[in-house]
C-alpha cells in the first residue's frame, strides 16, 4: 500500500518499531523527551515506553556515551541522539577509542551494538560550532559504520538495520531532510548497510553523493537534462562500509565523475571516492574527476554568507559543463532573493 511519510516520521517509526520488538533497545540523548522531540523524531516515545527506556541526559556527552557503551557490552542496544554532530566531539574518545575497538581488542568476544544519531546541516545561523559536517572523521575509523540516508524510505530501513547490527553505527541525518516526504512501507523492513543505489540513470556523467546533496544532485541532473546532458546519480547511503561497485560501473559507462559532498574539500570523503575511482577505473575516465564541496573555511553564521558557502545544484551544473568544456548561462534561482537563504523551502520549520 502506498503511504507517504516525512523523513522525520520515518525515523520515529523505525525507533518505535525497534523498541516495541526488542526490550533491549532504549533511547537516550539531550532533549529526547523534549516537547519538540529532536525534530519530531522522538515525540511520544516516553509516554509509550516509559522513562526507563526513553532518557534525557545531562550535557555530559563523554560520560553518557560511556554509559551507552557499557550497557551495549552487557546486552542492551542503545540509540544515542545528538542534536548536533558537533556535540559528539565531546565523546570522541568513547566513540573512536572505545566503541570502535572493543570487538577487535577482545578477539570477537565483545560487541558494541550502539547507534549514535548525529544531526548535521545548515539553518538559523548555526555557525561554525553547530553545523559542521564531520562524517569523514568517523568513516576514517576502523570499527565504526557510518550511514547517511537521503530518503524517508532509506532512513527507516537503514535505521532498523543499524539498531540490529552488532557494531557501533554513526547514523547521520541532515536537518534539511527531516521535512521531505516519500513512500515508506509500514512494518519492519531493512535496507542493508553497505549498499549504494542508483538514484537516477544516465550515460554522460556520474554524480556520486550522499545525504542532502543527493537531492541537489537530482535537481542538477534535471537541469542538465534540459540541455541534453544525461547524468547518473549514485546515492552512497553508507560511507562505511562503502559500496564502490555501482560508482565504478557508472564511471566505466559515463567516463566522467563529480562527487558532491556535504563536507569540506581537503582530506574529505569526496577525495576518498575520487581515489577509489582513479585506482580502479582510471582508463575509463575521459576527464579529471571534479568535487563539489564546502570551501575550506569555518561555517559562517551570516545568512548572506551561508548562501555562498553551501554548494547547490547550480554548482554541480556549472562543474558538469566545465568538464564538458562548455559554457552555459544558468538562470537565477528564486532562493537567492533573500527570504529562503537559511531554509530549503517554506515548509521547513522547527526550533533548532
Amino acid at each position: 500500500m502506498h503511504r507517504e511519510l516525512k523523513y522525520s516520521q520515518a525515523v520515529h517509526e523505525a525507533i518505535e518499531l525497534c523498541m516495541a520488538r526488542d526490550r533491549s533497545v532504549y533511547v537516550m540523548g539531550l532533549g529526547v523527551p523534549d516537547p519538540k522531540g529532536i525534530f519530531g523524531t522522538t515525540l511520544g516515545l516516553k509516554d509509550k515506553f516509559g522513562a526507563g527506556r526513553v532518557l534525557d541526559m545531562p550535557a555530559s556527552e563523554n560520560g553518557m556515551t560511556g554509559v551507552a557503551i557499557g550497557s551495549a557490552l552487557v546486552g542492551m542496544r542503545p540509540i544515542m541522539t545528538h542534536q548536533r554532530i558537533d556535540f559528539a566531539l565531546l565523546a570522541l574518545d568513547q566513540i573512536a577509542g572505545q566503541a570502535a575497538n572493543w570487538h577487535y581488542m577482545f578477539g570477537g568476544q565483545a560487541r558494541v551494538p550502539l547507534v549514535i544519531r548525529m544531526i548535521i546541516g545548515r539553518g538559523w545561523g548555526q555557525g561554525p560550532q553547530h553545523s559542521q559536517s564531520l562524517h569523514a572523521w568517523f568513516a576514517h575509523i576502523p570499527g565504526l559504520k557510518v550511514v547517511m540516508p537521503a530518503t524517508p524510505y532509506d532512513v527507516k530501513g537503514l535505521l532498523i538495520a543499524s539498531v540490529e547490527d552488532d557494531n557501533p553505527v554513526v547514523f547521520i541525518e541532515h536537518r534539511w531532510l527531516h521535512n521531505i516526504t516519500g513512500d515508506v512501507p509500514g512494518g519492519l523492513y531493512r535496507v542493508p548497510l553497505g549498499r549504494s543505489r542508483v538514484a537516477r540513470e544516465g550515460d554522460d556523467l556520474t554524480i556520486a553523493t550522499a545525504s542532502y546533496m543527493t537531492l541537489e544532485a537530482l535537481r542538477a541532473a534535471e537541469m542538465l537534462a534540459e540541455e541534453g546532458l544525461n547524468a547518473e546519480v549514485i546515492d552512497l547511503r553508507t560511507l562505511k562500509p562503502l559500496d564502490e561497485a555501482p560508482i565504478l560501473d557508472s564511471v566505466r559507462k559515463t567516463g566522467r565523475l563529480i562527487v558532491a559532498d556535504t563536507g569540506w574539500r581537503s582530506v574529505g570523503f569526496s577525495a576518498e571516492v575520487v581515489a577509489r575511482v582513479t585506482e580502479a577505473a582510471l582508463d575509463h575516465l575521459k576527464a579529471p574527476p571534479r568535487r563539489v564541496t564546502l570551501p575550506d573555511c569555518p561555517t559562517p553564521t551570516s545568512r548572506a554568507l551561508a548562501d555562498f558557502y553551501y554548494p547547490s545544484a547550480r554548482d554541480i551544473v556549472a562543474t558538469a559543463w566545465g568538464m564538458m568544456g562548455l559554457e552555459v548561462e544558468l538562470p537565477v534561482m528564486q532562493e537567492t532573493a533573500g527570504a529562503l537563504l537559511d531554509v530549503p523551502d517554506k515548509s521547513f520549520t522547527g526550533p533548532f
